[in-house]
Parts: structure tokens; C-alpha cells; sequence
């Protein structure tokens, strides 16, 4: 009996140790640096820590602001906010929540209800509706992925007004965010002139395809190497 009280003690001491804030801040500046640079800023009012859950973590149950910077110029590359934040320590992993907005210096913009930062492979990405816009260009779309710097995107369910790039070397799907609610050119007659080819553009560019809000594994690329096989 003794032993089966003993038992029971240290199980619910567990729970208790797991439910235990082991570190509380108000206010406070975080900074992290790598080689000597700074890459990260975390500007929260609240941050509370939980080191003995099964899964370590930090909330910041009233907000955060966070700044990614570039490692050459060392100037602010994106900023995003949210009303909610965690992160899990051992993936590396932030998810936030409510009015979670991003821009960056080139004038990108997300706005979203939840968003996912995966730190080790420097990817942002969401599963619910967003808004993205670039420069005076407005999409929405139900999942989205996008590199640190909300320059690269990957979108699923595009709607808007949204022009095939039809570029030399470019697939087919690609799809250009800076040629949106722009003019297209009608096709040259056989008499006309041959006009020069196109230069490669310097923007970013949005494509639409399954592989939207999720890892890249290496698998991946082995098992498209397999399909191709067997089509052959």
C-alpha cells in the first residue's frame, strides 16, 4: 500500500514539475547572434518558460515582435508580430497566433491568423487563409510557405489577379507577383519583327502546387527520381 502511495506521489509530481514555470520575464530584449553576427531580435512584453514539460517550450501569452537580419549588411531583413506565440525548444519550432502580421524592407507584406517558423530550415508557412502583398499587388490563398525574408512564395489556391510568366526557362505553373493587374502585350503577327528575347526578371516569384506548407524532405526528390523511372 505504501509503495502504491509512493507511486502515485511521483506521478503527480511529474504533472506538477511539468505545469511549472521555471523562468518568468516581463519586458524583455532578447538578441541572438551566430559567428559574431546578429541574426534574431525578440522584443516581448511577457515570456514565460516551462523547462520540465514533455515537450520544453516558451510562451509569450501577450505578444511578440521578432527581427530577422541580414548577415552581409546586418540591417533588419523582416519583421513579424503576433498577439500569441510558443516555441518549441528541442524543434526548434514557433508557431504564432492572432493578428500575426510580416513585412519586410522591399515592402512585402502576410497577414494570417496562425503562422509556423521552422528555424531549422529557415522557413516560414501557414495552413489557414492569408493575405500577401507585393508592392500594389494583393493575393489571397488558403496555405502558403515563403523563405525568412517573405521574398520566395509558394502558395496554394491562389485567388486574385494573378499572370502566367511566360519567360524563357521558366515552368509553366510559375507564376509572377510583380505581373499582377499589369497589361499583356498581344501576340507579335508573322509579319512583324522579331523582338529581342526577354532578360530573366529580378522578382519573385509566386508557385502554385501541392508542396505547400510542409518540409522539403530529401526523400522527396528520391521518390520523384523513382516516379520518372517507372514512367519510363
Amino acid at each position: 500500500m505504501l509503495e502504491s502511495c509512493n507511486k502515485q506521489q511521483t506521478v503527480e509530481e511529474e504533472k506538477h514539475n511539468q505545469n511549472m514555470i521555471t523562468q518568468q520575464s516581463e519586458n524583455l530584449e532578447i538578441v541572438q547572434t551566430k559567428g559574431g553576427k546578429l541574426i534574431y531580435r525578440f522584443k516581448a512584453p511577457l515570456l514565460e518558460e516551462y523547462e520540465y514539460a514533455a515537450e520544453p517550450y516558451i510562451e509569450f501569452r501577450k505578444g511578440v515582435e521578432i527581427e530577422t537580419y541580414n548577415d552581409t549588411t546586418q540591417q533588419v531583413d523582416a519583421t513579424l508580430t503576433a498577439n500569441y506565440a510558443i516555441y518549441l525548444k528541442n524543434q526548434q519550432l514557433w508557431e504564432a497566433k492572432g493578428n500575426v502580421r510580416g513585412h519586410n524592407a522591399e515592402g512585402n507584406q502576410i497577414e494570417t491568423e496562425q503562422l509556423f517558423w521552422d528555424q531549422k530550415s529557415k522557413r516560414f508557412y501557414s495552413n489557414v487563409d492569408s493575405k500577401i502583398t507585393q508592392k500594389d499587388n494583393v493575393v489571397y490563398a488558403d496555405r502558403f510557405e515563403s523563405d525568412e525574408q517573405f521574398n520566395d512564395f509558394v502558395m496554394s489556391r491562389v485567388k486574385g489577379r494573378v499572370l502566367v510568366n511566360t519567360t524563357p526557362n521558366r515552368g509553366a505553373d510559375s507564376l509572377s507577383a510583380d505581373s499582377m493587374l499589369k497589361p499583356t502585350a498581344a501576340p507579335a503577327s508573322p509579319s512583324r519583327r522579331q523582338q529581342p528575347e526577354v532578360e530573366e526578371p529580378d522578382y519573385p516569384v509566386i508557385r502554385e502546387g501541392e508542396a505547400v506548407a510542409r518540409p522539403k524532405l530529401k526523400g522527396d526528390k528520391d521518390k520523384k527520381d523513382s516516379d520518372d523511372s517507372d514512367a519510363d
